[in-house]
C-alpha cells in the first residue's frame, strides 16, 4: 500500500522507513515545518516540574542555557515518543503519559502539589489542549513559553499532486489536527477533493479526523488510541482488507 506521509521532519522520513519495513511504500511530503526562531525564554526559577507535549519542545531546548537545570527537574511527557526524546537528552526523571493532554493533566494533578512551585509547559504556538488554563483550575501556577512554531506548507509537492491525480497513492496518514487542516486546505487548492475522497485517511484521533470535514464525505479510519503503534496496526488491517 502506498501511503502519503504528512508529518514534519525529521519524523516523516523515520515513519517512511517504518512503513517500508512493514511492506508498504511511502511518499513523504511534510505539511508542517518546525521553526525554533523567536522562541520565548524558558525561566525555570521556582519550577518544580516540566511538561512536554511534543518532541519538538525538547528539541527546542537542546541548545538552551536552561537545559542543565531542566534535566534535574521531573518531566511529564505526553507519550512514549516524547519520553524517549527526554531520556535521550539526559533528563533524570521522566513520567510517561498515556498519549493525550487530558490524561496528562489528570496525572500531573494526582502527582504534584500546587504549593511546591511552578509548573513549566514547553509549548508550541498551537495547542490541542491548553494545559495552563486547565491546571490553573486545580490551583497550579503555570508558565507556558512558546519554544517552537509550526509553519504550514503553501502547496503539496509536484510529485504528491501527480501521484494523487494518477491514483498511485492509496492512503493518507494524518497525525495532528493542524496537519489535517493544512491537508484539507491544500487538497482544495489543488482541486483534488473528488480524487482523495475514496482514499482511507488514517487519523491519529477523532480530533484529527474532524479537521477533514471541509472536504465532505472523506473515508476516515481513526486509531483506537492516539499512539503510532495503534495507527500502524490500523494501516496493516486496512491494507489486508483491501487486498482481500
Amino acid at each position: 500500500m502506498r501511503l502519503l506521509v504528512t508529518r514534519p521532519e525529521p519524523d516523516a522520513l523515520k515513519l517512511g522507513g517504518v512503513l517500508e519495513q512493514m511492506g508498504h511504500e511511502a511518499t513523504v511530503d511534510p505539511l508542517l515545518s518546525v521553526s525554533f526562531e523567536d522562541s520565548e525564554p524558558v525561566d525555570l526559577e521556582s519550577a518544580q516540574a516540566l511538561i512536554a507535549t511534543s518532541r519538538n519542545a525538547l528539541r527546542a531546548i537542546k541548545s538552551s542555557p536552561a537545559l542543565a537545570t531542566a534535566r534535574g527537574l521531573p518531566l511529564f511527557a505526553v507519550g512514549k515518543a516524547t519520553a524517549a526524546e527526554a531520556r535521550a537528552l539526559g533528563f533524570e526523571t521522566v513520567v510517561t503519559g498515556a498519549g493525550t493532554g487530558a490524561e496528562l493533566i489528570a496525572h500531573i494533578v494526582s502527582a504534584l502539589d500546587p504549593a511546591a512551585g511552578l509548573v513549566v509547559h514547553l509549548a508550541g504556538d498551537t495547542l490541542a489542549v491548553n494545559l495552563q488554563a486547565e491546571l490553573e483550575t486545580h490551583g497550579f501556577r503555570v508558565l507556558q513559553p512558546v519554544v517552537y512554531r509550526m509553519l504550514p506548507a503553501r502547496s503539496l509537492s509536484e510529485g504528491t499532486v501527480e501521484q494523487l491525480a494518477m491514483g498511485e497513492i492509496e492512503g493518507v496518514i494524518l497525525m495532528s489536527p493542524r496537519t489535517a487542516a493544512v491537508y484539507a486546505s491544500l487538497v482544495r487548492k489543488h482541486a483534488l477533493t473528488a480524487t482523495i475522497r475514496p482514499l482511507p485517511h488514517f487519523c491519529l484521533s477523532a480530533a484529527v479526523a474532524r479537521r477533514l470535514q471541509p472536504l465532505g464525505a472523506v473515508r476516515v479510519e481513526i486509531s483506537e488510541a492516539p499512539r503510532l503503534e495503534e495507527l500502524l496496526a490500523l494501516i496493516d488491517e486496512t491494507a489486508a482488507q483491501l487486498q482481500g
